[in-house]
């Protein structure tokens, strides 16, 4: 009698993925998702285009151009999201074959056996230099000297001038700058005022005025600072949070934000008080 193939067959074994992670494009998408960011402000933030992030998020690299290419991506759209790019990494060279083995380097022997002879001096394009140089300094040395005796003779000749006709002018001593108050008393009371800099690390930030125009959309490198002033609000969105320093109206924010972390904040006139 016939019996059918159990369950404990190998060859439904292979119907099964050996390993239940996401794939690398599925955890990129959740990390987005949960992170509150578009398609269009990560391709903004890490000048990805759009049609590559979606490729990629569909787990299709063939659109980044070969695999270092797509590493590359990989690794900018992660940190842009918060994720771990050293993970997902490793997991692509593990789907794709690892990476390529490096290119051998070329034999010393040939790098010695291309190697040009060395030219023999021209001595007699150093002698005509030489002879150039000589005439040229005999000929200069006489010319400086007739200037300088013609020179001398008109002078000699001249009126002395007469010192009492020559007022004396005293140098104007230029004022110095009054010191003016502080950083803090220069901001405008009828404005809202938010400068954020990046300490220790790079941050993607987005700044929107209260009537929802973009201030400012992209990435903040490592001691790079920017200012945003509006009439009534200031709407922040910090991708990595903890390396920003927050300034507000002139005062600093001691709210210390988590590295990776994303804020939605919202300021405005009078004491900084986040929304």
């Amino acid at each position: 009698m016939s019996i059918g193939n159990s369950p404990e067959s190998p060859e439904d074994d292979r119907n099964f993925p050996a390993d239940d992670r996401d794939s690398i494009g599925r955890a990129l998408q959740q990390a987005r998702i949960a992170a509150g960011l578009t398609v269009d402000e990560v391709s903004a933030s890490t000048r990805v285009r759009i049609p590559i992030v979606h490729a990629i998020e569909e787990d299709d690299f063939t659109r980044c151009g070969g695999d270092v290419y797509a590493r590359g991506h990989i690794r900018t759209l992660a940190r842009a999201v918060g994720l771990d790019p050293a993970a997902l990494i490793e997991q692509y060279d593990a789907d794709h074959g690892g990476r390529p083995a490096p290119t051998p380097a070329a034999p010393l022997f040939e790098a010695e056996r291309i190697r040009p002879e060395p030219r023999r001096p021209n001595w007699t394009a150093a002698m005509v230099a030489a002879i150039v140089a000589v005439v040229g300094f005999v000929g200069f040395t006489m010319f400086n000297g007739n200037d300088t005796t013609n020179t001398g003779g008109a002078v000699a000749e001249g009126p002395a001038p007469d010192k009492k006709t020559t007022p004396a002018t005293k140098p104007t001593k230029t004022p110095k700058p009054v010191p003016t108050g502080s950083a803090i008393a220069a901001v405008p009371k009828d404005k809202v005022t938010v400068k954020l800099t990046a300490v220790d690390d790079k941050s993607w930030i987005s700044a929107k005025a209260s009537d929802g125009k973009l201030l400012f959309d992209g990435l903040l490198l490592k001691g790079e600072s920017k200012t945003f002033q509006d009439d009534e609000r200031v709407d922040l969105i910090l991708g990595n949070a903890g390396p920003i320093e927050l300034f507000v109206n002139g005062k600093k924010i001691e709210e210390k934000f988590e590295s990776g972390a994303v804020e939605r904040l919202s300021y405005t006139k009078g004491a900084p008080e986040s929304g």
